[in-house]
Parts: C-alpha cells; structure tokens; sequence
C-alpha cells in the first residue's frame, strides 16, 4: 500500500482506487450491486405491463372471437413454436452457468456458454423468421393482400361446422357476410400475433446486442468472482424475455389445440 493510503485518506477513497470498477457515486461495490439490481427489476416492471396489456388485449378477443381464433391458432406450426421453446430454455440454462463460471473465476468457460447463448439466441430469431415467411406465402399477415378463405392459407376447409358455413352455404348472401366476418376476426388473431411475436422478436435482438457486448467484456477478463454484476443484470433481463415466450407458447400454440370440426 502507497504512503497516500496510509495518510490522509478515508477507506473509502481506497476502496475506489482497488476497485476501478466501482462507480465513483457508490459507497462500495455491493450498494453499486444492489443500485443496478433495483433499476434493473423497475425496468422489468415497466415491461411486466406493456406485455401484460397485450396479453390481456388478446384474451379479450379471444374471448370475443373464440371459432376464428381458435382455427387461426391451429394454423401455427407447432413444431416450430415447441423448437423455439426448447432453444430458450437451453439458453436460460446457459446464462445461469456463465454466471456461475463468472462467480468461480473460470474466464473460458464463461466465454464458451455467453457464446452458446448468442447461438441460442440467433437460432430461435432464425427460426422465427421461417415461420413469419411461412405465413407471408400464406398470405397471413395483416396487409392488402391478407386472406384466409381460399389458396394455400385456407383456414375455413376442415372447419366449415365449427365455423358456422354449413349453416348459411344454401344463402349466397348471408355466406359471403359470413365470409366477411372470418377475414375480419382472423385478422385481429394475427395482427396480435404478429404484436406480441414481434416485440418479442424485437427484445431478443437487444438481448443478442447486449450479451456480444458481454461476452467481449468476459473475454477481456472484466468479471471476477467478485464483480460480476454486468453479467447479473444481463442475465435477468434474458430470463425476463424467456418468461414472456413462455407465457406466448401456450397462449398462441397450445390453448386451441384440441379436435374442432
């Protein structure tokens, strides 16, 4: 220790000349830890209303429209969204081991899992991007061109009961304001899908950005058993965009998948 240490200087003027990392507004490492805890979990409110909003304005429709919705739901491509949620769980676990390799001083491996994160992370945009372009052919995404009855993304054959057609196919008029009705209600469906999906999507983008960012610190030997909080915070707001595709999987995939006719 320097003889400026050992006179005229407080322990905390020390602390931050050890520690470079700590913030010069924060008493100690563990206040500046739990600051960027706390503005980290305020923020995840923030995003815990904007998605739970959406949510919500979704089961409300579908309550409303419960045969499009239900139809326009089984129209998904399960395996896809079953893909997707076995990519992000694989990712959650990773995240977890970097921090835990982080705690235990093991820079490598810590790099090799913030990697396989990102990997994880850019498959499942990849994969969503297959599907999106799965529903552009099917002409299902809510612009000029949308349409269900008929051609390749026909939602009406298989449900013409449930639906209601077999009740007014003998009336021209009365089928065609039936018609009307589906592609108007099958809209909403996927204009809440394309919603949720894509902020989701969107979110997942920011959290590949963040976590390049991350991993380059970690390669740079920035995070030690003792300071890691970066990597913390960015771990929580991975879970956090996980959770939200946990909740999408059922809501968009799986509520609506028992036999209709």
């Amino acid at each position: 220790m320097s003889d400026s240490h050992a006179i005229g200087e407080t322990p905390l003027v020390i602390e931050h000349e050890d520690r470079p990392e700590l913030r010069h507004h924060f008493a100690d490492v563990e206040q500046q830890r739990n600051a960027a805890s706390l503005g980290m979990w305020w923020f995840l409110g923030t995003e815990i209303m904007f998605f739970g909003g959406m949510f919500c304005g979704y089961l409300i429709y579908r309550r409303i429209y419960f045969p499009e919705f239900a139809v326009a739901s089984r129209s998904l491509t399960l395996w896809i969204g079953t893909l997707n949620t076995a990519v992000l769980i694989c990712s959650s676990l990773t995240v977890a081991m970097s921090v835990r390799a982080a705690q235990l001083g093991k820079r490598k491996q810590q790099v090799k899992l913030l990697l396989a994160t990102i990997f994880f992370g850019l498959v499942f945009l990849g994969v969503k991007a297959y599907e999106w372009r799965e529903k552009y052919e099917e002409h299902h995404i809510p612009t000029f061109d949308y349409n269900v009855i008929g051609g390749k993304g026909d939602l009406i054959k298989g449900h013409e009961r449930f639906l209601g057609i077999e009740k007014v196919e003998t009336d021209p008029g009365k089928l065609r304001a039936r018609e009307a009705q589906i592609q108007e209600h099958t809209q909403v469906f996927y204009s809440l899908y394309f919603a949720l999906t894509g902020m989701h999507a969107l979110h997942m983008v920011i959290g590949v950005g963040i976590f390049s960012v991350i991993t380059f610190m970690a390669w740079k030997g920035r995070f030690t058993p003792e300071y890691h909080t970066p990597l913390e915070i960015a771990g929580l707001y991975w879970h956090f965009v996980d959770i939200v595709w946990i909740y999408l999987f059922p809501l968009l995939y799986l509520i609506d998948r028992r036999p209709v006719g």
